[in-house]
């Protein structure tokens, strides 16, 4: 049995321990109010960029623009979307083992795939496995905005643009509540009927100048770009989320933690007043 000295000094330092994850706890929680805020404003802008892609596009069914486009896919692309910072149970875990596991069912080769990483956490597992990594965007700040997650997310289009990936997919955790999440994957490039909403448009009617394949060619990188933003915006959701969780698991181990040493500290401290008693006891009557 472990001294009381020893008992006493694991109970301090599990009081101290549950002091820090209880405080990450109340700070993760603050961080998702926050990132559902932001993800629930991004919506109106999304569902806007709809309407005007189908106003475009949804008349002219013969459009040509690539991103509209399906071809044959010899290589793909793929964006995948971690955490900078650890403590966040198995957030990680989930979406990379996600796609190794989609990685060794459809490719033999290294040069059917370009892989591009947002988070420290995934570059550095990808890295110590043996990928090559096309693209890596690190310090993604807990409330990212549209400017500093642009670069990589254009990193992405103009590969599929410059074809050298024929289609750009997203592994990332989707925020479904605080208590469910589920590694996702999610085609970006070419962009589908559901993400373009073709032929469902409320500008149908307007005339646009000089001309609507001049215009989808501005418009759908910035609207992929969008898509890819809102995507970053969940997954930030789904990180703050896990983390509170985590962080509440973690306050409540060390509560019964506390409470199991407490108890062998008093156990012990009971078996040390016990033997003093019975010395005393023994020594009195030795005396007699």
């Amino acid at each position: 049995m472990a001294s009381l000295k020893e008992i006493d000094t694991r109970i301090k330092s599990t009081k101290k321990m549950k002091q820090i994850t209880k405080a990450m706890n109340m700070v993760s929680s603050s961080k998702l109010r926050r990132a559902e805020k932001n993800t629930k404003q991004f919506r109106p802008y999304m569902e806007k960029m709809q309407d005007a892609i189908t106003a475009v596009a949804g008349a002219n069914k013969h459009t040509h623009h690539p991103m509209l486009k399906q071809r044959e896919v010899k290589k793909s692309g793929y964006l995948v979307i971690t955490s900078d910072k650890g403590l966040a149970g198995a957030y990680n875990a989930n979406v990379l083992k996600r796609l190794l596991k989609d990685i060794e069912q459809k490719h033999n080769s290294k040069d059917e795939y370009t892989i591009l990483v947002l988070g420290q956490v995934g570059l550095d597992f990808l890295k110590n496995k043996g990928y090559d990594i096309k693209e890596s965007l690190v310090d993604v700040p807990d409330q990212p905005s549209f400017k500093e997650i642009q670069a990589i997310a254009k990193k992405a289009i103009d590969l599929y643009s410059d074809e050298e990936v024929d289609e750009v997919k997203i592994y990332f955790s989707h925020f479904v509540s605080v208590l469910e999440h589920k590694p996702s994957m999610k085609t970006v490039l070419p962009l589908s009927p559901e993400d373009s909403s073709l032929g469902h448009g409320q500008m149908s009617s307007y005339e646009f100048e000089p001309d609507k394949e001049s215009i989808l060619s501005v418009i759908l990188p910035q609207y992929v770009e969008s898509l890819i933003y809102g995507t970053i915006l969940d997954a930030k959701a789904s990180e703050h989320a896990t983390r509170m969780t985590a962080m509440k698991n973690a306050s409540d181990n060390a509560t019964e933690l506390i409470d199991d040493l407490s108890l062998e500290y008093n156990r012990a401290r009971q078996a040390a007043i016990t033997q003093q008693i019975t010395e005393i006891v023994g020594g009195s009557a030795a005396l007699e």
